[in-house]
Order: C-alpha cells, then structure tokens, then sequence
C-alpha cells in the first residue's frame, strides 16, 4: 500500500459558462509568456532593443505549435488513423500531444523568418531565449499531469503520481514522468544562464547546450514512459531521436566554437542618431562606434611643402609668383631691385607735384 504520493487532478478542463478553461493550455501559455519574459531581459543586456524579443516570437510560436503537433501525430498516427480511430482527433491540441522536437524545428522556422525581417542573427536571438524555453518547457510538463498521461512504470515511492481507471490508462501509482523532466528543464535553464555568463557563450553556443542538455535527460526519463510508442532495435523512437540530436548539438558547439571564438559585438542594428539628439537618445553604441570607425581610419600622408607655396594656398597649387621667385636672389640682383624700386618712387612723386601746380 502506497502511503504518499501525488494525487492527480480529477478533471483538466473547467468549464466557464459555455467556456472551456484547461489546464494543460493554461500550462502552454504560462511557459510561452515566461520564455519571452526572459528572452527579453536577456536580449536587452545583449544591446539588443526592448520588445524584439516578442515580435519575432510572434512568428516562432505558432510555428512551433504546428510543428510540435505534427511531429506527436506523424509518430504517433495509429492514435488517430488507425482501425476505430477518428482523424478528427488530430486537430484537438487541447487533448494534449506536442512533440518538442518538431516544436523546436518548426519553431526555428518561424524565427529566422522572423530575425529576417528584423535585420538580426538568429543565432544570438536562441541564446537570448534558450534558458526561456526550457523554463516553458518545465511548466508545459504540468499540463501532462492535468491529462494523467506520460507517467512512468508502476512505482510505490512517496513521490509517485496517482494515475485513476480512463480511457488507454489503468489506475495506480507510477513514476511522475511529467515532474522528472519538469525538474531537469529547471536545471537545464540553470546550466545554461550559467555557463553563458561564465563563458560569454555566441554564435548559437548558448542554444547549443541548451540543446544538448536536455537531450540527456530527455533520454532516461523517456525510456522510464510506458505509454504507447514505436520502437526501434529495442529502444523508443524518442530515445534514439535524442541521441542523434544531442550529437548535432554537440557537434555544432564544439565548431562553433573553434570557427567563430567569442560573442557577437552587436546583436540588433540602431536607428542612427537623428539632429538634436543626445547619443542615449540615439544610440549609445553606435556613436563610439562610429567615433572609432573615424579614428582608426587610415589618413592620408601630408604632401611635401612646395617651394613658393604659402599657407593659405589649396594643396599642391603653387602661389601667383614668378617661376623661380622661391629660389635665393644674388646680392647684385637684390641692390639692383632696390634701386629701381627708388627710382619709380621718385617718378610718383615728381608726377604728383606736377598734378598740383
């Protein structure tokens, strides 16, 4: 006889009137609002502008929505295309049934069309949110418990979850599956807020790990669910998907790492600083920016002096005097100007007295 354990919900839907309220959308929606939450604060500390974050989930979260039911009901399409099956059924997302690995893929999708409109990189825009949605996943594993489903093998320990008589389900107490992955999402967002403030993690690294840590707790707690699945070489097809993606993930961080060192200097283009405005109005960055761009820049050597050139003279351009007056007279030539500079005095003034009798 178990002693404690985890009761479950008796119903995941309330009912509001005519609407229906479940639990297990609830539980999407609160991880979707805590993954932007968070993206944002870290995009921002990136350099990057207040509100990217949402606008460009705007195009990954119904991707991921259809890619993680189409990846559930692509593997799993004897539930809903088998003998006594309705298709129907495929259309219920509320039921439960997302597979995050389609989820991811087909969110990514949603993202980089997305980061292109915007004009930024998309893998620095998965590392700002990667801790976001392993937190998102942590809270959507709860609304596998107002569903009874993907629980573990029949267990008596204090923590087990209990499972009441349904449809596909018989009643018990198993391993809370849910909570396990619950639990390790937690520590996956941890680890990753971590390692990227330790290591100043870029380039798509951040998402990286964050990839491949969850894949290896995904493995052993999905090899712990008794539900329905397909198995291949004696292990479940989810087990051997989460192998072959831990080794990409793991792949892609290690050549990452060696072809592009370090983090990105920019993340998000600035609007240029219009006139009158300060450089917190305009942009911070881009004024040193734009201040180094100016400084480092190569500056062309000064031109020799050029003789007879005088200061305000443009370069190059000699001044109005006779070819040669740059060069030293000879005494003889000097006295000679001289006296024919007195000379022509004299003839001014004889021809001045002349004017005035």
């Amino acid at each position: 006889m178990t002693l404690a354990y985890i009761p479950s919900p008796s119903t995941g839907v309330i009912h509001l009137g005519p609407i229906p309220l479940r639990g297990y959308a609830f539980c999407i929606i609160i991880g979707v609002f805590i993954a932007v939450w968070l993206g944002n604060k870290r995009w921002i500390a990136r350099g990057g502008k207040p509100g990217t974050v949402a606008d460009i989930a705007v195009w990954a979260v119904p991707f991921g929505l259809v890619g993680g039911r189409l990846y559930h009901v692509i593997t799993d399409y004897q539930l809903y295309f088998g003998e006594g099956r309705n298709w129907v059924d495929a259309f219920k997302i509320w039921e439960g049934g997302l597979g995050i690995w389609g989820a991811i893929a087909l969110g990514a999708v949603g993202a980089w069309i997305g980061c292109r409109l915007r004009g930024i990189p998309l893998p620095a825009w998965a590392d700002a949110l990667a801790p976001g949605i392993a937190l998102a996943q942590a809270c959507g594993r709860w609304g596998n418990w107002f569903n009874q489903e993907l629980y573990g093998r029949a267990t008596d320990l204090p923590w087990a979850v209990k499972i009441t008589e349904g449809a596909n389900r018989e009643a018990g107490t198993y391993h809370p599956t849910f909570l396990y992955e619950s639990l390790w999402c937690v520590g996956v967002a941890v680890l990753v807020i971590w390692a990227d403030r330790r290591f100043k993690l870029g380039h798509g690294r951040a998402f990286a790990l964050y990839v491949a840590s969850y894949c290896a707790g995904r493995g052993w707690i999905e090899y712990m669910r008794v539900d329905e699945a397909h198995h291949i070489l004696g292990l479940r097809l989810n087990v051997w998907t989460a192998i072959v993606v831990f080794i990409l993930a793991v792949t892609y961080f290690v050549l990452s790492a060696r072809l592009r060192p370090g983090r990105e200097e920019v993340v998000e283009p600035q609007a240029p600083v219009a006139a009158g405005d300060t450089p917190a109005q305009g942009g911070a960055k881009d004024a040193a920016t734009d201040a180094k761009a100016v400084k480092d820049a190569p500056r062309k050597p000064a031109e020799p002096a050029v003789p007879g050139e005088r200061p305000g003279d443009k370069a190059g351009e000699k001044s109005a005097a006779a070819p040669g007056a740059g060069a030293p007279k000879p005494a003889g030539a000097v006295k000679a100007d001289l006296t024919k500079g007195a000379e022509d005095k004299a003839a001014q003034d004889k021809a001045a007295e002349a004017g005035k009798s």
